[in-house]
């Protein structure tokens, strides 16, 4: 059964001096991206990033913006990002990058294949790609990333590591991808430990980092130890809780998040987003491009689990062995992630 806490207070979205600055880095790098028509770049090649969030959110929308830069110097590319929020936001920029001639324009989400759907016939010179979902067009494509495996791998690592047999999921919103990888984190807990217990929640927002803390919080008092979070900006609340609670571990996604929080953090669940969109990008570019859903694994090493500082101190080595050996199936091509009961 799924269980909400309610959140109520507002935090800072980064806190501290080095996160301050950070954020500034990859504002100031921001502005080099520029809108349609300003005249940037030296090259024909034109490439758009829509996101649904901030690109300083250190997680799913950062390595998007990472990707496109990688685009850039890679192909010398002309480059543009936008951050936007609704539906009408996604189909309308879609709308002005088409218009304004650009070869490749990526929404970085699920969310946004109905949109470049709706567009992309309007638009045919342009490639759309979105990363999630399955809208095929003949100028339309899918990136899927199997995150659930790396996810399972981690409710392996989030089982052994656990103290109080308690360990949740903490979300943005209810995407089919997140409940996807939520579901095999669960199953590859329960797989580790049978009478572990998965609380998992969502936060209805990926932005606030402060409502993530304080769901995380919530979620400490009800005797949570390990907390698999997968909510972009909002997750970072999450990394501050568990500084601020002995023995309170937690799990990064998207990226590498290892760093945020060394003693407390046991891994990272991680997309290698800017490798795949440099291989899209590669084919568009060459003119070799053909629509389709592309399907990127651990196989192809675009998804792979990263255990953190904490990993080994608190993952016995039989566990780990265990961990290992299922992740040499995934690398294979041959695994399936079993079926999980519904978190209790």
């Amino acid at each position: 059964m799924y269980k909400t806490f309610p959140v109520n207070n507002l935090y800072e979205i980064l806190t501290g001096k080095i996160m301050r600055l950070s954020t500034l880095l990859i504002v100031f790098i921001g502005v080099a991206a520029c809108w349609p028509g300003d005249g940037g770049g030296v090259s024909g090649f034109r490439v758009a990033l829509l996101t649904p969030g901030p690109i300083s959110d250190q997680s799913w929308n950062a390595s998007a913006f990472t990707g496109l830069m990688r685009i850039r110097d890679s192909l010398t590319a002309q480059t543009s990002h936008i951050q936007v929020k609704t539906p009408a936001d996604f189909e309308e920029n879609f709308r002005q990058y088409g218009a304004s001639g650009y070869s490749l324009v990526i929404g970085h989400g699920f969310e946004f294949q109905d949109a470049a759907g709706r567009v992309a016939s309007s638009y045919p010179a342009t490639v759309f790609v979105t990363t999630g979902g399955e809208t095929v067009r003949p100028n339309v494509a899918a990136l899927s990333f199997a995150f659930d495996e790396p996810s399972f791998l981690a409710g392996m690592a989030a089982a052994a590591a656990s103290k109080t047999g308690i360990i949740a999921c903490v979300g943005g919103t209810e995407l089919p991808p997140v409940k996807a990888s939520f579901a095999a984190f669960v199953a590859g807990a329960q797989l580790m430990r049978p009478d572990v217990r998965v609380i998992v929640t969502y936060l209805g927002n990926w932005d606030d980092t402060g409502a993530g803390k304080e769901q995380a919080l919530a979620l400490i008092q009800q005797r949570v130890d390990v907390i698999f979070q997968n909510a972009d900006a909002a997750g970072l609340g999450v990394f501050q809780a568990a500084r601020e609670r002995e023995g309170v571990l937690v799990i990064g996604s998207n990226t590498n998040q290892n760093s945020l929080a060394p003693a407390s953090t046991i891994g990272s669940v991680v997309v290698d987003v800017p490798h795949a969109f440099l291989l899209v990008a590669k084919e568009v570019h060459a003119k070799t491009f053909t629509a389709r859903v592309i399907r990127f694994g651990t196989r192809d090493n675009v998804v792979r689990w990263e255990p953190g500082p904490v990993f080994g101190q608190r993952v016995a080595r039989a566990q780990q062995q265990r961990i290992d050996s299922v992740q040499t199936v995934m690398r294979s091509g041959s695994f399936t992630t079993p079926p999980s009961p519904s978190p209790r």
